[in-house]
């Protein structure tokens, strides 16, 4: 990641921002906050970043990525369901819930969900499937997006020349979240499986 970003500058933020929001397991966190640390002197002879560029990169990285997701989600989320909704655990009845839920709290869960690890990654999908108007997705979504990037890389900036031992800190409590994640994800994969074989059944 850190590799990416000092090489390929603005163009190599970009590229993971927009990964990062279109589902691809990318840590954002730690590519805007090497940016950051980029745009200080600390760590290098000349800042190769501005604080306002790696915003701005960073909010538009992210709006196309969720943009290419809710797209994604929206034009074939219901197609999807008819040929493998087995295989992925999903049915009609969830998207109709989905769409539900989105009509009560859909702007203020798009908003919230940017600044939100992991779920700020696939917040669109769901908003896609249930057809949230797309011009308030986008200004939701460009909200949420720069105060994620611009928290990011303020503390980046803060960490300056410490920003290597900042990382490190990261990368050894990275494994206790990681270990939580998993059993979640087991657990509510689980309990999933076993609600899609109820539905089948009836």
């Amino acid at each position: 990641m850190q590799s990416i970003v000092h090489h390929y500058g603005y163009f190599g933020l970009l590229v993971l921002s927009i990964l990062s929001s279109a589902c691809f397991p990318i840590p954002s966190e730690v590519a805007y906050g090497f940016a950051g640390a980029l745009c200080t002197t600390a760590i290098t002879r000349h800042a190769q970043f501005s604080i306002w560029g790696v915003i701005v990169v960073g909010t538009v990285g992210s709006l196309v990525g969720a943009i290419i997701a809710y797209e994604v989600a929206r034009s074939a989320g219901r197609t999807i369901v008819d040929r493998w909704g087995k295989w992925l655990l999903l049915t009609h009845q969830d998207l109709d819930a989905s769409e539900r839920w989105f009509e009560k709290y859909g702007s203020w869960s798009v908003l919230i969900g940017r600044v939100l690890p992991v779920v700020r990654s696939f917040i669109s999908v769901p908003a896609g499937l249930a057809e949230m108007k797309r011009g308030r997705f986008a200004l939701l979504t460009t909200i949420g997006s720069a105060v994620w990037v611009a928290l990011l890389c303020g503390l980046g900036y803060a960490a300056g020349k410490n920003w290597h031992h900042v990382a490190g800190d990261f990368h050894d409590a990275q494994w206790p979240i990681v270990a939580l994640i998993v059993l979640g994800l087991a657990w509510a994969l689980w309990h999933r499986v076993r609600t899609v074989r109820r539905h089948n059944a009836s």
